[in-house]
């Protein structure tokens, strides 16, 4: 019988001991994603959007890049603010 009929996803990747890591992937992905969509909104390239940030490319890169989850709220928090927008992070109930 399986173990995991019945039981939710988030469920199965505790069980796996995955949880942690698929959730910040995921995230990471979210907010790539967000930050690419408002790029091409706006018009803005990546050479722009690095100069604006004050950074390297290849820093804005690594940003994008949506399995790379190595990231600081300083960079989140200065891209949010070149694209003209805010940084919110929260904690909600488990």
């Amino acid at each position: 019988m399986n173990p995991h009929i019945g039981s939710n996803f988030d469920d199965f990747l505790a069980d796996e001991g995955i949880l942690e890591e698929a959730s910040a992937i995921a995230i990471k992905r979210v907010v790539a994603w967000q930050i690419a969509h408002e790029m091409k909104a706006q018009r803005i390239t990546k050479t722009a959007l690095a100069a604006k940030m004050q950074t390297s490319r290849a820093a804005l890169n690594r940003l994008l890049d949506a399995q790379d989850t190595s990231l600081t709220l300083t960079t989140l928090s200065s891209a949010a603010t070149a694209l003209g927008k805010q940084l919110r992070i929260e904690l909600t109930s488990a």
